[in-house]
């Protein structure tokens, strides 16, 4: 069935349109007993026969589909709705929530689930009304456990940090971006907790503990016909049919569901033709779209408090592009995270202040830095591929972007004319199409022009790009550098760009900050950082890029210190070959060496 999923899906919709019609449908009276006409051979009038009290066996076939179903089927749509809920809650927000949520549905593990439901049947008496909630209490750990660990498989993957860049509400995005990339997994285990409910109700209603007679129940057939199997098997063979056929459909309905739900095999099929304490810090300059000051971030350890990132100060001016550059692990990413307040759990701000158009981004509280993220500050990640929610359309996730700060009043079709004009602006060609198309049906580079199409929906005043060329080849990443040219020479925003790499820098950046283990070691313009390196730092990184015309490069030698082991004194003095014995004696503060220029080494003046 899972081969050709139109038997499945029509089995189960033959059954269930049975159980729904039973009641207008020509059959005999499912409870009206002949005792005289027992165990009658199967006929015109009675197709499968009668039963040992002399009842239609093919009516009560049918209304006993009726009760098991309903059973089922309720018990499973509210232990899924509250079990997904529990569990997406407890996923997305740990902690205390995750204790109260998750953690509590262990409790209800430790019981057998056919002896749980029998004690409660026992005390409550039996009936539909009573099993429905009894088995939704058994369900309910299964659904919480699922969606909880779908939510921890993508929580912290980057389509959601980017969801989370916009602004967009917790529970909007565990709505539209979370739960949407466990629906595979849900469904599935829909499937097996129908079939399980089926199977539950009928043992309860066999031991006499479940449907109470004389409504007619599979559970109930089948009890029934044991005591007369040999002399009428027939009566024990059709419920056990419809049993074994309703589990089978229902599961091989469910799996191709759950496969659709991915959209590289709705594609692929559609191909084949199937379908802290804060710093204070003094208010900016009017022409400054940036301000950090003094940031620092702290990481609880098992062996104490680490600052990856510190006392870190970085200015972005109107229509100004400043790159920030340094090996990996310098902090560069974890400096980006912080003003758009997506650092991970463990870490957290210790000082620091930063001010966005005259705003200070670390004072505000949640609510309304929601309201700057995707609308005054946006972010560009490195990888498109798993920036991109993939089971959500192109066109819907730039929509989203949109009506995360949408006007009152705006209607969804305005939105989606928005969407379809950014990625015309972003150099998308036939927008239309593209809008409908899945983030896997796109190249690299118009993956990312996807991502910048969403960064600038709402007209940020600064983005910040996180290595936004790394995954792509020189040609696109030419591209890409153009189109982040035009836009701020449109839009006159500032672009704060995270990267490793020199050439890079030099196409796009007007200034550049060189970080290393955590600290700015070194600030100017590009041009004069490029031809006069006042760290050494920077004249290791300028000698280990490749060029055309001149020597071959230069590794740097050693590794980026980790935070929890750096070297006493200067951070690089190590790995440097102009070190003094004093290098290691004190600490060097960024310090300015000319006018616009900034460096951390006590020998700048003689480099």
């Amino acid at each position: 069935m899972r081969r050709f999923p139109w038997l499945a899906a029509g089995t189960v919709g033959v059954i269930v349109l049975l159980a729904l019609l039973a009641p207008v449908l020509p059959l005999a009276n499912p409870v009206r007993m002949d005792v005289v006409h027992r165990f009658t051979a199967p006929g015109a009038a009675h197709p499968l026969g009668r039963d040992e009290l002399g009842r239609d066996e093919l009516s009560r076939l049918v209304w006993g589909a009726r009760s098991s179903l309903t059973v089922a089927l309720g018990a499973s749509l509210l232990a899924g709705l509250i079990g997904t809920v529990l569990g997406v809650l407890g996923g997305f927000f740990r902690g205390i929530v995750e204790l109260c949520t998750v953690r509590t549905m262990d409790i209800v593990l430790c019981f057998p689930p056919l002896l749980l439901a029998l004690l409660v049947v026992t005390v409550l008496g039996p009936g539909i009304g009573t099993l429905i909630p009894v088995l939704a209490v058994l369900f309910l750990p299964g659904f919480t456990r699922v969606a909880y660990g779908g939510v921890l498989a993508v929580r912290a993957q980057d389509y959601v940090e980017a969801v989370r860049a916009l602004g967009a509400r917790p529970f909007r995005i565990m709505l539209r971006t979370v739960l949407p990339n466990a629906g595979g997994p849900l469904l599935v285990q829909f499937s097996l907790t129908v079939a399980a409910g089926i199977l539950l109700e009928s043992g309860l209603s066999f031991l006499g503990l479940g449907v109470v007679p004389p409504t007619p129940s599979w559970g109930l057939m089948i009890g029934s016909a044991r005591a007369t199997m040999a002399q009428d098997p027939g009566l024990l063979l059709w419920p056990c049919v419809a049993l074994t056929v309703t589990v089978l459909a229902m599961n091989a309905l469910c799996d191709w569901l759950g496969e659709r739900a991915d959209p590289h095999r709705v594609v692929r099929w559609r191909r084949a033709g199937m379908l802290g304490t804060l710093l204070p810090a003094l208010a900016p300059a009017e022409d400054t779209v940036l301000a950090l000051s003094g940031l620092t971030i702290a990481i609880e350890t098992i062996g104490g408090v680490i600052h990856p990132v510190r006392d870190v100060a970085l200015r972005v001016r109107t229509g100004e592009t400043l790159a920030l550059v340094g090996e990996s692990g310098s902090g560069k990413s974890l400096t980006g995270l912080a003003l758009l307040g997506l650092l991970p759990d463990a870490a957290r701000i210790a000082a620091g202040a930063a001010w966005l158009d005259g705003s200070e981004l670390f004072r505000m509280d949640r609510a309304t830095r929601r309201t700057l993220m995707g609308s005054r500050i946006a972010m560009i990640f490195q990888d498109p591929a798993s920036s991109l929610n993939p089971v959500h359309r192109i066109g819907a996730q730039i929509v989203e972007a949109i009506r995360a700060h949408q006007p009152a009043g705006e209607t969804t079709g305005a939105a989606r004319a928005r969407a379809i004009a950014l990625l015309r602006k972003v150099g998308i060609a036939d927008p239309e199409r593209r809008f409908r198309a899945f983030p896997h049906e796109l190249s690299g580079g118009m993956r990312q022009r996807v991502m910048i199409a969403i960064a600038i929906a709402n007209g940020p005043r600064l983005i910040v790009a996180d290595e936004p060329t790394t995954a792509l080849d020189v040609t696109i990443q030419a591209q890409v550098l153009d189109l982040l040219r035009a836009l701020q020479r449109e839009s006159g925003l500032g672009l704060l760009f995270i990267t490793h790499s020199l050439p890079v820098v030099a196409e796009i950046a007007e200034r550049i900050a060189v970080m290393y283990a955590g600290e700015i070691v070194e600030e100017g313009p590009v041009g004069e950082v490029f031809a006069h390196p006042r760290h050494p730092y920077t004249a290791a990184l300028l000698a280990s890029a490749p060029n055309e015309d001149g020597p071959p490069p230069l590794p740097v030698p050693g590794m980026v210190p980790r935070p929890d082991a750096l070297p006493p004194g200067c951070a690089f003095a190590p790995r440097c070959g102009r070190a003094l014995a004093a290098c290691a004696a004190s600490h060097p503060v960024l310090a300015a060496i000319a006018p616009g220029r900034l460096s951390r080494c006590i020998r700048a003046t003689e480099i």
